[in-house]
């Protein structure tokens, strides 16, 4: 004789109804049609979105950070080219070089006579622009103005030295002031970088050439 469902102990009635609530959550997920199976198939569809857009994410991180690098680097790099145009600037810039040679020799104690340009000479990627300079002074007044346009922010290079004592040179042109010993001639030349040229503007269509 069956026994009615009230009649069962309860430890059996628990467990009938977890058994009930399983079987239901597992239909609401598996049975075609149900709103769980259809919040399921949702689920399942924006995770297999997600993924690739995970991994697009990850990709783009990595382009970040070298943005930031990049970036980091090319302000090293104008740093570096804004101290490169001092030392080697684009234009001659020819009166300021030669005002920094002469306040190196004043502040030094030495006479410049003569300063001639010479021809600038054209080299691959710069031109070099000498110039024949006479001075005189003392001996070591003349070294601390070497020392001095050694540190001048413009590359400068000395050449062609010929100095001799004062007491062996004849037929001095200038008056020299007391102290000086020596005195001689040298090439000093410094470098300039030439700017891009310029394009003409253009014809207007139908204008008439120049001749």
């Amino acid at each position: 004789m069956a026994t009615a469902f009230r009649d069962w102990p309860w430890p059996l009635q628990a467990l009938f109804y977890v058994a009930v609530a399983i079987v239901l959550v597992l239909a609401g997920f598996y049975v075609p049609g149900s709103p769980l199976n259809s919040v399921r198939t949702q689920l399942e569809t924006a995770q297999a979105e997600l993924k690739p857009l995970d991994t697009e994410v990850q990709g783009l991180r990595v382009y970040r950070q070298r943005r930031a690098e990049l970036q980091s680097e090319m302000d090293a790099l104008g740093k570096q080219l804004a101290t490169l145009q001092t030392i080697v600037p684009e234009d001659k810039e020819t009166d300021q070089f030669i005002l920094m040679v002469q306040r190196s020799a004043v502040t030094a104690g030495v006479s410049i006579r003569s300063l001639t340009a010479s021809p600038i000479a054209q080299k691959p990627y710069y031109f070099e622009m000498p110039f024949a300079v006479e001075a005189d002074g003392p001996y070591y007044a003349v070294l601390d103005f070497f020392s001095r346009m050694g540190r001048l922010s413009r590359i400068i290079n000395v050449g062609d030295l010929k100095l001799s004592s004062v007491g062996t040179n004849t037929g001095q042109k200038f008056h020299m002031a007391a102290g000086t010993s020596v005195s001689g001639s040298f090439t000093v030349t410094t470098f300039f970088t030439s700017p891009a040229p310029q394009q003409p503007p253009p014809t207007a269509a139908g204008a008439p050439a120049k001749r």
